[in-house]
C-alpha cells in the first residue's frame, strides 16, 4: 500500500477528536521549529503562525455554526482564543512577543482532546 493510499484510508477512518489532536500537534511542532530559527529566517516564521492562524480561524468558524454540538461556553472561549490568537501573532511578527504562548494554549487545547469524553 502507498504512503498516499495509508494516509487516506487513516484520515476516514480517524475519529474528528483524534484528528484534531494531530493537527495540534503539527502545527505546534512547526511554532516550535519556528521559535528556534533564527529570526532572519522570516519565512519559517511566516509559513508556522500562518497555519496556526488559519487552524484557529477555522475552529471558530466551526464553532460559529449552529449545528456545533460543543455547548455554547465552550464555543464561545474557543471563538476568543481565535481572535487573540490572531492579535497575538502579529506581536510575535513585529518581534514584540515570543512564541511561547501560542504553543502553550495549543499544548493545553491538546490536553483536552487526548481526555476521553464522559459517557452520556
Amino acid at each position: 500500500m502507498s504512503l498516499q493510499a495509508y494516509q487516506q484510508a487513516r484520515s476516514r477512518s480517524e475519529a474528528p477528536r483524534d484528528l484534531e489532536y494531530r493537527l495540534f500537534g503539527q502545527v505546534t511542532r512547526a511554532l516550535m521549529d519556528a521559535a528556534e530559527s533564527p529570526k532572519d529566517d522570516l519565512q519559517t516564521r511566516i509559513d508556522a503562525i500562518d497555519w496556526n492562524r488559519r487552524m484557529w480561524s477555522a475552529l471558530a468558524a466551526d464553532c460559529a455554526q449552529p449545528a456545533n454540538t460543543l455547548p455554547p461556553p465552550v464555543r464561545a472561549q474557543i471563538i476568543s482564543l481565535s481572535m487573540w490568537v490572531r492579535r497575538y501573532s502579529s506581536e510575535v511578527m513585529r518581534g514584540n512577543e515570543s512564541f511561547d504562548a501560542l504553543i502553550e494554549v495549543n499544548r493545553i487545547m491538546m490536553q483536552g482532546l487526548a481526555q476521553k469524553p464522559a459517557a452520556a
